[in-house]
């Protein structure tokens, strides 16, 4: 198991922060794992330069971290990629009927076999006014092929229930980093959960959600049209991001950037004063005397550690 998750002491996902627990500090190794004797919030970040394009290659001193305000001491970095386990959550509801549903699970499939780095693992999840798990944690590139073959649009839009539904999985992934990707032409009108409830739970977490939000500009004759805004606001504050596509054949081009983001992505780990008090802590990572962007999450909650189970 992998150190960044022995701490997470959740059941949901998606750039991130989490206590975890790990001996003495030291440089990350061959796979990049942290090893900690002492608990290790860790924040997962992407840099863009002003004009858009990835910042790579910084190291470890070009960096500020800041928790509820105040400068923190980076005590673990790495700026090569980390493994991710990828879980991939596509709308199957009524307005995703003939060339959309087919053009999307083109596009993922495409994500899967060809973006996707050698070392990574994704899960599958389908959705309409419920969702339906395709399948567990796998390497099996094939395997995206052949869960989404069976697939047929019906049902309303419930994004923010497929979300909770899919965070699970982030506690029993096998690779370091978690992230969600969520691809829907709708907005959510059959949820349970609220957007309020989504975003709480993120904070628990320690992954991150990308969303692609396809609006395109034929006429629906079913279901209510994507709200980018809504999905920004689940996105955003986890470090990842809402692309906005036209159709769901530009879906690959929105993949490609998102599989550039996560070759690019920063790993940096520091001791919190607050280590699970239970508390919600503001994070802000910023690069030192540039003025690059920085994508990272906003804050997480500190989880106590859950009573030890009698032996």
């Amino acid at each position: 198991m992998g150190v960044w998750r022995l701490g997470c002491l959740v059941v949901v996902p998606v750039a991130a922060a989490c206590a975890v627990l790990a001996a003495a500090p030291q440089s990350p190794s061959k796979d990049g794992t942290f090893r900690s004797a002492i608990d290790l919030t860790t924040v997962n970040a992407t840099v863009i330069s002003r004009d858009g394009g990835l910042i790579t290659g910084l190291p470890r001193d070009a960096f500020d971290v800041y928790e509820d305000g105040q400068l923190q001491t980076i005590t673990q970095f790495t700026n090569e990629r980390v493994p991710v386990s990828l879980g991939v959550l596509l709308d199957v509801s009524d307005s995703m009927f003939g060339r959309r549903l087919l053009e999307a699970r083109e596009a993922i499939e495409r994500f899967v076999v060809d973006l996707l780095d050698p070392g990574d693992e994704f899960a599958m999840l389908a959705f309409n006014h419920q969702p339906r798990p395709l399948s567990g944690w796998t390497s099996e590139r094939a395997a995206a092929a052949r869960v989404m073959a069976p697939l047929q649009p019906s049902g309303s839009t419930a994004i923010y229930d497929a979300i909770v539904a899919a965070l699970p999985l982030v506690d029993i992934r096998n690779r370091q980093r978690a992230a969600l990707l969520v691809l829907s032409d709708g907005a959510d009108t059959a949820s349970d959960a609220t957007i309020r409830d989504v975003r709480s739970a993120l904070l628990r977490s320690d992954g991150f959600v990308y969303a692609i939000a396809v609006d395109a500009s034929e006429r629906r004759p079913i279901n209510t049209a994507v709200n980018p805004s809504a999905l920004r606001e689940i996105t955003d504050q986890s470090g990842g991001r809402t692309l906005v596509v036209h159709s769901t054949a530009d879906a690959i081009t929105a993949l490609a950037e998102i599989a550039g983001e996560l070759n690019s992505q920063y790993l940096i780990g520091y001791s919190s004063p607050h280590v699970r008090d239970g508390q919600f802590h503001s994070i802000r990572v910023r690069v030192r005397g540039t003025d690059h962007l920085v994508r990272a999450r906003n804050g997480y909650v500190a989880l106590p550690r859950p009573p030890m189970s009698a032996r």
